[in-house]
């Protein structure tokens, strides 16, 4: 098989493992009933004008199952800490007590178990949906390789190492769905 082949499957496989890798990151921020410090991951804080990470401002804690503190190292960054959680729509509501930001989760309800397991499912889709563009992506480069001269059994084995790449990230994706939909569900 040619050299600029197997760079294209490499390539292929390698983007549809960060599209795998970006799904367990998307699925951490949805809280599965206790208290994690990742939650607040992607909250950016307006520090003295310019946008930075809330663990950057603060230390993270999380002293129970259901709550999450925050200690500014700062005590001027109180309020614009409170701000940019309220603003991040995560569905916290920060309690300030001068010296320490609390969040407390509420507690899960069958309901709000069923909606997180939706959202859960509509990411693990959307990162199908990447791991398909990234399999016509390659299949396009494969065919531009054999309109170029490439032999036809030489691209149609390609293909099919890229088909079935594209089916083993499938199956992953309903695997780390399905982990989460079991953890959502677990009271």
């Amino acid at each position: 098989m040619s050299e600029v082949m197997q760079q294209i499957i490499a390539d292929t496989q390698s983007n549809m493992k960060k599209a795998i890798t970006h799904l367990e990151s998307e699925l951490t921020k949805i809280r599965a009933g206790k208290a994690t410090a990742t939650m607040l991951d992607g909250i950016m804080v307006d520090y003295y004008g310019s946008p930075t990470p809330i663990n950057q401002v603060a230390n993270i804690t999380t002293p129970d199952a259901r709550t999450i503190s925050l200690q500014p190292w700062e005590k001027t960054m109180m309020a614009p800490i409170e701000k940019a959680i309220l603003a991040s729509n995560i569905g916290l509501t920060p309690q300030n007590d001068g010296t320490l930001i609390r969040l407390f989760l509420p507690p899960m309800t069958e309901e709000r178990r069923k909606e997180l397991v939706k959202r859960t499912l509509a990411e693990g889709e959307t990162a199908k949906i990447a791991v398909r563009n990234i399999r016509r992506e390659g299949i396009e480069q494969i065919k531009k390789l054999q309109k170029d001269g490439l032999s036809e059994d030489i691209a149609k084995g390609g293909e099919d190492q890229v088909q079935a790449s594209t089916d083993k990230h499938i199956a992953l994706v309903d695997q780390v769905c399905k982990d989460k939909e079991k953890e959502i569900m677990t009271v």
